[in-house]
């Protein structure tokens, strides 16, 4: 067995002691370089899987690796931005002909110009999604969906709070597919928004065949923020019959929303139904390992370079969404360039606490038991009413951790808010919903729901 022969064994056992998104992010573009004197040389695609590797997967690489050969002694790791033209994997050459500027030296603008008929932006695609324990299964899921279209995971129903990546993902589906499919797929990514506006067109114009026409002859839908047809009658009804079209054909949907489908407010039954009859998948928080691996991974597309403490200042303080950490980089990065690199921590710290600041002075105890109420589409009376009734309870306890959340208001205030209870019920309240939001990630999903629609309501 020569060494290319021995790295792949150690792949495929990798393969199986780690999950596989994690292993398609990290390791599957790797590739062994050398053995010298008992040392290999393992080859990866970026700075970010190399430091990855190494804190990661090292100790069991070198303990595979001695198993096999006991003359190896040690295994490092380089950088070799030309990996992906080794790969000789279709979705590996996807990718690179998008991410690699062509001989003419094409403008970033016409780079990512997005596509008019198909509504799809060149640069979303799966290997630039950052794989971390919050998106993890809907990154795989994503991937069973591109092998498999139509087959497999139909409808595909995507949910999570705003700035996530659900985007990322709807849009890097449709690349992906058609990159693979070499555009023989015809594929369409729209808003709600912009279904709704083709509907209302329509209507007024009385060309509604022109819109079965564009939407149910697609093979790949992809809608985003699919939540915002809800209430909408006409919308609904044209969408009902698409989706019923694309999925008679074995036509492939997939749909984004900030909360589940049985959360979304007067939808459908029959619509709810069906967007449960296929793969649900969530998108929570990213966590603090892989916020730190979204800002090193954004530097090097930026071809930027940030000090260790500036990075890992901005992983812990920027928790709720990408997109707040993204542009908090996006700062820092202006403003260290403004400077000619003369830019320290608490520069940096400033920035990102400018940024960070919450408005929950300017929240009102109101503004918490109407958006509750809002989301549970009961009345604000009946969480500050006597009612036990079953349906009552939980969004009452809600709304008393939001009070004391997020206006940090005293229980005896808080009890007397919500139907002049007393103080002991505030408390276990507080305490019950803070127990769900630990140990219940669906809970947990909801209550950020919830709290940016509080904080959305704030700033109208």
């Amino acid at each position: 067995m020569n060494y290319d022969e021995l790295w792949q064994t150690v792949l495929v056992e990798l393969e199986i002691q780690i999950s596989r998104p994690n292993f398609l992010t990290w390791l599957k573009n790797s590739s062994f370089v050398q053995n010298k004197d008992g040392e290999i040389l393992i080859a990866l695609p970026n700075h970010f899987a190399k430091e990855w590797v190494e804190a990661k997967y090292h100790k069991f690489i070198l303990g595979s690796l001695r198993t096999k050969d006991s003359s190896i002694k040690k295994v490092g790791y380089i950088v070799d931005r030309n990996i992906f033209k080794k790969e000789s994997s279709p979705p590996a050459e996807t990718v690179l002909a998008k991410a690699q500027p062509n001989k003419d030296q094409l403008s970033f603008l016409e780079e990512m110009k997005i596509d008019p008929e198909s509504g799809l932006n060149p640069r979303y695609n799966v290997n630039s999604f950052v794989v971390g324990s919050n998106n993890e299964l809907a990154y795989a899921a994503s991937l069973a969906v591109i092998e498999s279209v139509g087959k497999k995971y139909n409808p595909f129903f995507i949910y999570g709070g705003t700035g996530l990546g659900k985007t990322h993902l709807l849009q890097a589906i449709g690349n992906e597919i058609k990159n693979l499919s070499k555009g023989k797929i015809k594929i369409k990514y729209v808003s709600s928004e912009k279904f709704t506006n083709d509907v209302i067109w329509a209507i007024r114009n009385k060309r509604m065949e022109d819109v079965k026409k564009n939407y149910r002859t697609t093979d790949v839908l992809l809608i985003d923020d699919i939540q915002f047809i809800g209430g909408k009658e006409k919308t609904e009804e044209e969408f009902f019959h698409t989706f019923n079209t694309l999925y008679e054909n074995n036509k492939q949907i997939v749909l984004s929303s900030d909360r589940p489908p049985r959360a979304i407010p007067i939808l459908e039954e029959r619509l709810r139904s069906r967007f449960e009859g296929g793969m649900i998948a969530d998108i929570t928080q990213p966590d603090y390992e892989t916020r730190m691996a979204i800002i090193k991974v954004k530097l090097q597309e930026m071809n930027e370079s940030l000090p260790d403490e500036v990075i890992i200042l901005a992983a812990k303080k920027i928790q709720r969404n990408i997109r707040e950490l993204e542009g908090a980089i996006n700062k820092i990065i202006f403003y260290k360039n403004r400077k000619n690199n003369l830019f320290d921590i608490g520069q940096a710290e400033k920035i990102i606490n400018e940024l960070t600041e919450q408005s929950a002075i300017n929240i009102t105890p109101t503004q918490i038991i109407k958006t509750v109420a809002s989301f549970h589409e009961i009345s604000p009376a009946d969480l500050t009413s006597k009612t036990r009734r079953k349906e009552i309870v939980e969004p009452r306890q809600i709304t008393i951790y939001f009070l004391r959340e997020l206006l940090n208001l005293s229980y005896p205030y808080i009890a007397e808010k919500i139907g002049k209870r007393d103080h002991t019920t505030a408390i276990y309240s507080y305490e019950k919903i803070n127990r769900l939001i630990k140990k219940d990630q669906g809970f947990q999903q909801k209550i950020m729901i919830i709290k940016e629609m509080i904080n959305k309501s704030n700033n109208l």
